[in-house]
């Protein structure tokens, strides 16, 4: 299946450290080499980049490894297809509108007959059944809020009946995020890291890289990294639970 990436900070920061690693498992260290894509939040806007081709060896992947862009909130995904082709319209993460904001996803797994009845604006345009998902989650966040954005714990509460409703098709360990908060559901495995001060030397285990964080920081700085699979090899990742839906907001997870 796919593995998920995401970010999530309190001041804007750049993930080359971590993509770089990352993208490697798209054909170099691992098989998830059916595309991939990527997307940073800046204020209001998105920078979004998806390709058809593996990661390891897509020069837009090169780009964004040497190509700091700062952002508090980014997804990204590297795919291994099991539903729809190999193709452009296919590549996670997806973008969509709501509430005047724009909403990034991304899934790994597999929702066996999922077809839910998609009778509002939301419609994929590829066919995979992350993106029917996708388009299913906004379809009924706007029929149970309308016009108006919820507050983060109405949000959440309806986020976790959405997803455990999705989930009973199969596996679906997601990312969400509209700039504010990301929103992570694990199904069968996710993991994150917080990286504060004091910060320490992180080494990567897809590529012989480390970085010192205590150079590129300040103390104030705070960082949650959220991750399919380990990352690196010298720091302490948290697992999620299966079925646990986690918010981060400022590079931390939020209470329930």
């Amino acid at each position: 299946m796919c593995q998920l990436l995401g970010m999530n900070c309190n001041v804007p920061t750049d993930i080359v450290f971590s993509f770089t690693g990352f993208a490697h498992r798209g054909g170099r260290t691992d098989t998830h080499h059916d595309g991939w894509g990527i997307a940073f939040f800046e204020g209001r806007g998105v920078r979004h980049f998806v390709d058809h081709q593996g990661a390891s060896a897509s020069p837009i992947a090169e780009l964004i490894k040497h190509y700091p862009i700062k952002s508090t909130n980014v997804i990204a995904h590297i795919r291994k297809a099991t539903q729809g082709q190999v193709a452009l319209e296919n590549c996670h993460p997806f973008v969509r509108e709501l509430w005047g904001r724009y909403w990034v996803f991304a899934h790994n797994g597999d929702l066996k007959d999922f077809f839910p009845d998609l009778n509002g604006a939301f419609h994929p345009v590829g066919n995979t059944d992350s993106e029917r998902a996708f388009c299913f989650l906004m379809q009924e966040l706007r029929a149970r809020f309308g016009d108006q954005a919820p507050d983060l714990p109405a949000l959440r509460v309806v986020l976790i009946e959405l997803v455990h409703q999705i989930a009973s098709y199969g596996t679906f360990n997601m990312m969400l995020s509209d700039g504010t908060a990301l929103f992570a559901h694990c199904s069968t495995k996710l993991c994150y890291v917080v990286r504060q001060y004091p910060f320490p030397t992180a080494c990567l285990s897809d590529e012989d890289l480390s970085v010192d964080f205590s150079e590129v920081t300040t103390p104030n700085d705070r960082v949650a990294v959220i991750v399919t699979e380990p990352l690196t090899t010298n720091e302490r990742w948290t697992d999620f639970q299966p079925g646990e839906l986690k918010v981060f907001i400022d590079g931390m997870p939020v209470p329930a």
